[in-house]
């Protein structure tokens, strides 16, 4: 077995994604050199139903990172520190845009520390031109028919409802 140095810094960036923003993929693309692998990993709560369907969101994001063998994608659904234990991964990877982020990624994180003390919550400063970004303003602009092309990554063609 592999000691904590010799294992692959494996970590987890979990989210709805619905849909991925330009402000998420900055976060991945500056996560890359800290990280051997980082799983982009799609939260399903049975309680809220995403806007786009899964399959999309998940094709989306393997499409902005096609040219990185670094990311992978998948789904998850229960606790975040379950779905971190069973892939092997010692980091959540989270982005933070305001101070109100930074408030409850830190309650979120001390809870998944208390639950899994093995894992570190990795925090990341959103550019500031991707501040005012987040997923529910790209949904509203777009069911509203305004142009979301300024929100979400090349290569991203959205549809849904």
């Amino acid at each position: 077995m592999l000691n904590r140095e010799e294992m692959i810094k494996r970590a987890v960036f979990p989210g709805s994604f619905d849909p991925i923003t330009k402000g998420h993929e900055n976060i991945i693309r500056r996560a890359l050199p800290l990280f051997d692998e980082i799983i982009v990993a799609i939260g399903l709560n049975i309680e809220k139903k995403g806007y786009f369907k899964l399959e999309d969101r998940i094709f989306w994001i393997k499409t902005v990172f096609a040219d990185c063998n670094k990311i992978k994608v998948t789904s998850y659904s229960g606790l975040t520190v379950d779905f971190c234990k069973s892939v092997e991964a010692s980091y959540i990877l989270r982005g933070l845009r305001t101070s109100a982020d930074f408030e409850f990624e830190r309650t979120v994180g001390q809870v998944n520390k208390k639950l899994y003390p093995a894992i570190e919550t990795v925090f990341l400063l959103t550019t500031p031109e991707y501040t005012s970004v987040n997923s529910s303003i790209v949904r509203d602009v777009y069911k509203n028919g305004g142009d979301v092309s300024l929100f979400i990554p090349d290569g991203v063609t959205l549809k849904g409802k």
